[in-house]
């Protein structure tokens, strides 16, 4: 009770600093105080890593950090969006998504994974200033529609995508969800890979389900995205 008195007692006194008004003069320069919002704000990075899930969201799997979040990034497709080249501009947004890159003009992005034995489940949250990221969204809702014959891109390496294909959302959430299925050939076999994006006011998440080990072992791929991680995560986002 304690402890739940103290809560209340904390997030009283922050909404009557919030919307009070104008702090108290410093008595030496006759300036208002910062105020405890004024002083302390939370940048886009914590608020990402707040929004995150954890291993305790998703009972009996595991979350990590990428190699670009630990900041190796010799085997990534790209570093940034910027090195990415695609010959139908509209596609670009695809590309970015299925290789764990920011869309549109991001404030923030954090991208972990959940391993289940070959299969791997990306989630990249980007954070974006008011409007952003409904324009980012559009932009891959268009890709999605004007790509369905496919697409290649370029960075680190080339990568050649068969077919985009519209899919049902695993869970929808969120003020707008989306989903789609690409097919990747790698040395005459084919590949498919399944992503999903979700918008909750100025936050995506994006969601891509591979099959890390196919390409190694010269078998077809085709990791579906887990209902429990994507609905944990849409969940964090509120």
């Amino acid at each position: 009770m304690k402890r739940a008195a103290l809560a209340v007692s904390t997030l009283s006194l922050l909404s009557l600093t919030a919307c009070g008004g104008s702090a108290d003069p410093d008595s030496a320069t006759g300036e208002p105080r910062p105020t405890a919002a004024r002083a302390k704000q939370v940048t886009p990075a914590e608020r990402l890593a707040k929004l995150m899930i954890t291993k305790a969201d998703v009972p009996g799997l595991d979350v990590k950090a990428t190699s670009r979040d630990k900041g190796d990034d010799k085997y990534l497709f790209a570093k940034s969006p910027d090195d990415v080249t695609v010959e139908k501009p509209a596609c670009a947004p695809l590309a970015y998504t299925m290789n764990q890159l920011s869309l549109g003009e991001p404030q923030g992005d954090l991208t972990h994974y959940v391993p289940q034995g070959s299969k791997f489940t990306y989630i990249t949250l980007t954070t974006y200033a008011p409007g952003k990221a409904e324009s980012a969204f559009a932009g891959l809702a268009k890709g999605v529609d004007s790509c369905g014959g496919g697409f290649t891109a370029k960075a680190n390496g080339t990568v050649t995508y068969d077919s985009v294909t519209v899919e049902e959302p695993v869970a929808k959430a969120g003020d707008e969800s989306l989903a789609f299925r690409a097919t990747m050939p790698f040395q005459g076999i084919t590949h498919t890979l399944h992503a999903q994006a979700v918008r909750k006011g100025d936050v995506i998440a994006a969601y891509v389900a591979v099959d890390g080990m196919a390409m190694v072992q010269d078998r077809p791929g085709d990791a579906k995205l887990p209902a429990a991680v994507v609905k944990a995560q849409n969940a964090k986002l509120g």
